[in-house]
């Protein structure tokens, strides 16, 4: 585990909150990698804070999946399986299949702008291999992207439920990257996707999406498939 810079604790905030978030921006942008044991004391000096609200936020994070227990009761950054995998993807496309039908009926035209925006930033990274987005760039260019189709919904619920899981994906994406930067080739079907939503034509939109979510299933899980191999024959 090798921590950056700590992060900023304000003092004036619940600090159970501050470590909280703080450990989970950590984790979802790769500072904490998958599999990385976290250690109490090392967390509490990187943040400068007693081991009370550190305890809270680490089961505040357990809780969210982002932190898991090993065999010896340590804590560790959750790694993703390929079953794990297969049930987040099987998630979003249920979910996912209703926020793009939605979007065709309750998209508003600043809504379209954005996702038009996220469409043409990631189709600028592939135009241009010299491009200004770094693979985690790109990575969040898509997490906008479907985000903005699920706030254009118009379904509270349906967006909470997302985040939830894009949280988890967040995780399985910086696991896949670390294995394979090219493995999330995230850019290709968001123009059809985009269009159809663009037309108001919910089947194609459905039909779009779920393309897209079933193509980036198969190359991650067989990804993930191939490292676990690799690593279950290593000494």
């Amino acid at each position: 585990m090798i921590l950056s810079s700590p992060p900023t604790i304000n003092r004036s905030k619940s600090l159970y909150e501050q470590v909280y978030h703080a450990l989970r921006s950590a984790i979802l942008t790769g500072d904490l990698s998958p599999g990385d044991r976290l250690v109490e004391t090392q967390l509490a000096e990187w943040l400068q804070v007693s081991r009370t609200p550190l305890r809270e936020a680490l089961r505040q994070l357990q809780q969210d999946g982002l932190v898991t227990a090993d065999v010896s009761g340590g804590l560790r950054v959750t790694t993703i399986t390929a079953a794990d995998a297969e049930e987040l993807y099987d998630c979003r496309l249920a979910l996912e299949a209703l926020a793009v039908a939605g979007a065709c009926t309750h998209a508003s035209p600043e809504q379209l702008e954005a996702i038009a925006t996220c469409v043409a930033q990631a189709e600028g990274a592939t135009a241009n291999s010299h491009g200004s987005l770094s693979p985690e760039g790109l990575l969040n260019v898509d997490y906008q992207f479907h985000h903005l189709i699920a706030e254009s919904s118009g379904n509270r619920r349906l967006v909470s439920l997302l985040d939830s899981l894009f949280d988890a994906m967040a995780l399985l994406r910086i696991q896949t990257l670390q294995q394979n930067p090219n493995v999330l080739d995230i850019r290709l079907e968001h123009r059809q996707i985009y269009e159809a939503i663009l037309t108001r034509d919910p089947d194609v939109a459905v039909t779009a999406i779920t393309q897209h979510l079933r193509a980036s299933k198969t190359r991650v899980v067989k990804e993930i498939e191939g490292h676990q191999a690799i690593a279950a024959v290593q000494p």
